[in-house]
């Protein structure tokens, strides 16, 4: 016999809402070792896996970090799972680490679950559990055959539905704007047609504790069937969402008091089981209710309960509360108002839809996926010592990806703009960073070759150093002051040596004193690290920042941020620009060029203007008390592609001009040097001119040192 949605019209049906596409993740508040965990993916096996973006995954955590502590308004540590991760009974939130942007709203929805239970949630209650029930459930329970450990682990998950509920209603009320996040955690456990059916269905409609906990963890659907089971409208209205929902339920102790109660009233409906091994026994635990074989009359395809949910969704159905079911689109709350009892499900079960076998497999997991999600017992993706290490040092270091280029073609023979690419920004250069081999610019291998006995390499950094001493000398006029004293003034300071000329008739006794000195200086020198830059180009270009920074250090009143540029190859093989700052001498001292510079060194192409654009908000805007100066090291056309954009000839000309430009309206200064080699380029020359116009000046990578004393001749101009 086969249906379709208009045969059952009689029956009560409610609705659940419309699975939405999401960006995916899953946590629970406590395990049996009470620890709190954040996993992004039930099903994950727990094993490290090769092509994990180290940096995104820095970003992740930082943004979910930030999530969790503004929502709590507590500083919650958030971290990644990992071998040697110790955790601890409610103080921190555990993610998993096979994040990416289509699951990151499930973790920082699981993220803000979790850390709202350590906010709300007393975890020592749940420790105590069993000294905190009553013991006439315990006698209840014999009398049916319920062992006293399944008392307690049923009332332990009914707690943490009920709790659960609680703390989600409390953000809802609160953080009314994170509520996109619970969507996708609720679409992902608790949403689903899978479970729609499965409450529709003839299944888990005996009186048994799996019915029961099926039921009862999803009581919030609104296709519940409250007349599934017997009691199931005694424990809706004991349970009673709807004051959960309003913030009636004011601690973990309330819910535990009601989850005792929900547990009684299942006690009392429950079937008694025999003995463990009849086969009464075995029916009554069974989920039953239809054709084992899914042969049935009653049984419906898939297509046919599509078909059924979706007029149940779009309110074509009758319910037995009146009127139509339309269930939305949308989750708006995780809990539905209160229903008032008269109008509650009134259906026995008597009528209800086989499922097939293959529906009843995947309803098991569904329910499954449930359960873990109540118990705790999830998989959590982990990193191993190193990524963790890793991790630990990009998070140290500031880095994070900007999106730019959003202008620039997609691919460049259509010439249609794209939506840009990332480009990563390192904040920081540390030891930690070096070691850890994520960036081919900067790497410890570098530092050990550089400072080999029998490795014949130019040593930029001393060379650098001593030429910047003498640099320094003529700069340090920069932070000295000069004033002259104006005496016999009509106006001014009193100048007291003339108070005796007074009772002689002049009245010119006043002084004026004009003090010289020169405007505060910002300079950012922003170097080209790319493949084309090796060797002499590269050390020169280095020598002579190096210089200027120890001339500024010595001058006194001159900021200096060192930055290189170059190109980084994810874990996943995805090329992405990247710019790093080396030295920033408002919060380094000198000494860190001496310990961490030899590790620098070209690696890739030349993204330029990319790399300006993802710094911009960064510098400092020039004024009328300090002097801004952009000094950009490079020696050719800009070039960069990946799947997300192609950078190069005019579009990547004219870019990399608007950045400069951009600078310009800030009131910063800049200067360009292109660094030719013993060849030149016609190509390269115009490119060059197009990019800095009348800034730009080309320079023989021998006649650095030049380039350093013509801006130390810049700084001393008033």
């Amino acid at each position: 016999m086969s249906f379709n949605s208009k045969d059952f019209k009689g029956f009560t049906f409610r609705s659940g809402p419309v699975k939405n596409k999401v960006k995916q993740n899953s946590t629970f508040w406590d395990t049996n070792s009470n620890d709190v965990d954040v996993d992004e993916f039930l099903g994950l096996d727990t094993t490290t896996k090769k092509g994990r973006d180290l940096v995104a995954l820095a970003g992740y955590k930082r943004a979910i970090s930030n999530f969790v502590n503004i929502v709590t308004e507590m500083n919650i540590p958030v971290s990644f799972n990992n071998n040697d991760e110790s955790f601890t009974d409610g103080k921190k939130v555990v993610i998993g680490a096979n994040l990416d942007d289509k699951k990151f709203d499930v973790a920082v929805g699981l993220a803000l679950h979790e850390g709202s239970h350590i906010k709300l949630s007393d975890f020592s209650l749940l420790k105590n559990l069993e000294m905190n029930i009553p013991e006439e459930i315990f006698v209840l329970g014999e009398g049916v055959g319920v062992s006293r450990m399944t008392c307690i682990s049923t009332i332990k998950n009914l707690l943490n539905y009920i709790e659960d509920r609680r703390i989600d209603s409390f953000i809802f009320r609160t953080s009314p704007g994170y509520k996109s996040y619970y969507h996708a955690m609720y679409e992902k456990y608790f949403y689903s047609k899978n479970v729609d059916k499965g409450l529709l269905s003839s299944e888990f409609r005996m009186e048994n504790i799996e019915s029961y906990m099926f039921r009862i963890i999803n009581l919030h659907n609104s296709n519940r069937q409250l007349g599934s089971l017997k009691g199931l409208k005694d424990i809706y209205s004991t349970i009673d969402l709807g004051r959960i929902q309003r913030g009636m339920m004011r601690d973990t102790n309330e819910a535990l008091v009601v989850a005792c109660d929900v547990m009684s009233i299942i006690l009392l409906n429950i079937d008694k089981i025999e003995t463990p091994d009849s086969d009464e026994s075995q029916d009554s635990q069974g989920q039953g209710g239809g054709s084992s074989d899914g042969s049935g009359d009653n049984t419906m395809s898939d297509e046919q309960f599509d078909e059924l949910l979706d007029d149940i969704e779009n309110g074509n159905l009758e319910s037995s509360d009146g009127g139509t079911t339309g269930g939305g689109s949308s989750i708006e709350l995780p809990v539905p108002p209160s229903t008032p009892s008269e109008n509650l499900d009134n259906d026995d079960g008597s009528e209800s839809v086989e499922l097939s076998d293959r529906q009843k497999s995947m309803l098991k997991k569904a329910f499954e996926k449930q359960e873990k999600f109540l118990d705790g017992d999830v998989q959590k993706t982990k990193l191993n010592k190193k990524e963790t290490k890793d991790i630990n040092a990009i998070e140290e270091s500031g880095a994070s990806y900007e999106n730019v280029g959003s202008d620039i073609p997609k691919n460049y023979w259509d010439g249609s703009a794209g939506s840009g690419t990332k480009c990563l920004v390192v904040k920081n250069l540390t030891q930690s960073l070096i070691d850890s081999g994520q960036f081919g610019c900067a790497t410890s291998w570098n530092q050990r070759r550089y400072n080999e006995s029998n490795y014949d390499r130019y040593n930029f950094v001393e060379e650098g150093l001593r030429l910047g001493n003498v640099l320094g000398r003529k700069l340090k006029v920069r932070g000295e002051e000069s004033s002259l004293k104006y005496s016999r003034q009509n106006s001014g300071k009193i100048d007291k040596r003339l108070l005796s000329e007074l009772g002689f008739g002049n009245s010119d006794v006043f002084s004026q004193t004009f003090v010289e000195r020169y405007n505060k200086a910002y300079l950012h020198i922003s170097i080209d690290a790319s493949g084309s830059m090796s060797g002499n180009k590269w050390n020169k270009a280095m020598t002579s920042a190096v210089a200027m920074m120890k001339a500024c250090d010595m001058a006194g009143n001159i900021d200096v941020v060192v930055s290189i540029r170059a190109t980084h190859e994810t874990n996943g093989g995805h090329g992405v620009p990247l710019i790093m700052v080396c030295y920033d001498s408002r919060t380094d001292k000198l000494v860190k060029v001496k310990n961490l510079f030899s590790a620098l060194d070209v690696s890739g192409v030349t993204p330029e203007g990319l790399c300006f654009e993802a710094i911009q908000k960064d510098l400092i805007p020039g004024n009328s008390n300090q002097d801004s100066y952009f000094i950009n090291f490079s020696d050719g056309q800009p070039y960069f592609g990946n799947k997300e954009i192609s950078y190069q000839g005019s579009h990547a000309e004219k870019h990399t001009a608007k950045m400069c430009n951009n600078m310009r309206a800030m009131g910063i200064s800049v200067l360009s040097y292109f660094i030719g080699g013993d060849y030149s380029y016609d190509s390269d020359n115009k490119s060059f001119t197009n990019m800095y116009g009348k800034d730009a000046e080309f320079v023989n990578a021998t006649n650095m040192m030049e380039v350093a004393k013509t801006m130390n001749k810049k700084f001393l101009e008033k």
